[in-house]
């Protein structure tokens, strides 16, 4: 047997032992909590959701896929919006001493806020709750990129340093020729990170949000009573949290692996 099948088959092989492991403790905590439906309850509720994913009866009635995209497309917004601000923040902050000094208690008083404590805020200023939304994610999910981007900044060993001033590097050449690459490894980390932060962010944000959305989708459901259509919802939520997370990671070790 080669060794690379080898490896295939005890990733799946672990991964249906994981999943029977999941099954059984779930289906015990079931019995032990009449209110907590079962994984024979929840299962044909998710399989009937993702049978027709995209029906649309309505502004509350909507199929499970629309929920999920609708989430998706404010988690990439504001996610991207993140991005924008944090990598030339963290690089700024990297490259000058007095910038961090200034503005580093700043950033220690803001960076533990609680996301749901921006919602008003945002609700406020921009009058729209899905904007509400994105500006949530955006505000606390740039925080792990701009602290791994201005960690790689400062990490940059002192004989790359000594070399730019041997050649009399610009600040603009020593920026894009020696800062930002040897970031872009942490930079790919911090962006996981932030990903990871924004799809939690997500269903809180959209309960408070109302309208539309999987956080939406889980509240009325709740309030619905359908408790197998809300942990329906909650393994949909981690399979995509899953997938978004193993995409980035392929990124991260693709950007390393050419650093």
């Amino acid at each position: 047997m080669k060794p690379r099948f080898q490896a295939v088959l005890r990733t799946v092989l672990t991964a249906m032992g994981s999943a029977a492991l999941l099954m059984g403790v779930w289906q015990l905590a079931s019995l032990l909590t009449p209110d907590l439906p079962g994984p024979t309850r929840t299962l044909p509720v998710l399989f009937d959701m993702l049978r027709n994913p995209v029906y649309d009866n309505g502004p509350n009635d909507k199929g499970i896929g629309i929920q999920l995209f609708l989430s998706l497309s404010r988690v990439f917004a504001g996610w991207a919006i993140g991005l924008v601000i944090a990598v030339p923040a963290g690089m700024a902050l990297g490259l000058s001493r007095r910038l961090m000094a200034l503005l580093n208690p700043v950033m220690q008083v803001m960076r533990p806020i609680s996301p749901l404590a921006w919602f008003p805020i945002g609700l406020a200023v921009l009058r729209s709750s899905p904007q509400a939304t994105i500006f949530v994610i955006a505000i606390t999910s740039l925080w792990p990129t701009l602290l791994n981007t201005l960690f790689g900044v400062c990490a940059v060993p002192v004989e790359y340093r000594n070399v730019t001033r041997v050649f009399r590097f610009s600040r603009w050449q020593y920026v894009t020729r020696v800062a930002l690459p040897h970031s872009l490894p942490h930079i790919a980390t911090g962006m996981r990170l932030s990903m990871g932060i924004a799809w939690l962010v997500i269903v809180a944000a959209e309960m408070l949000a109302g309208g539309t959305g999987i956080g939406y989708f889980i509240w009325d459901s709740y309030n619905s009573l359908s408790m197998p259509r809300v942990i329906s919802a909650i393994i949909i939520i981690g399979a995509v949290g899953l997938v978004l997370d193993r995409g980035l990671a392929w990124l991260a070790a693709r950007v390393e692996y050419a650093a």
